[in-house]
């Protein structure tokens, strides 16, 4: 492996990180907001949130 592939894995691995924290961090804000959407926050933050995963692996395993 090249270690120019590595290091852009690992910068799409740590923006994942990054962009799920902030799905959830605002979803907690919302949930806080209007506690009756929970279950439609919580779904709309669980399928974002497992897309952005999804990029997270692909990065790892194309490296």
């Amino acid at each position: 492996m090249e270690i120019p592939t590595i290091v852009g894995a690992g910068l799409i691995v740590i923006g994942a990180g990054y962009g799920i924290g902030r799905i959830g961090g605002s979803a907690m804000e919302a949930i806080a907001r209007q506690p009756e959407a929970s279950g439609k926050i919580q779904t709309a933050m669980l399928i974002a949130a497992a897309l952005i995963e999804g990029i997270g692996f692909a990065a790892i395993f194309a490296a």
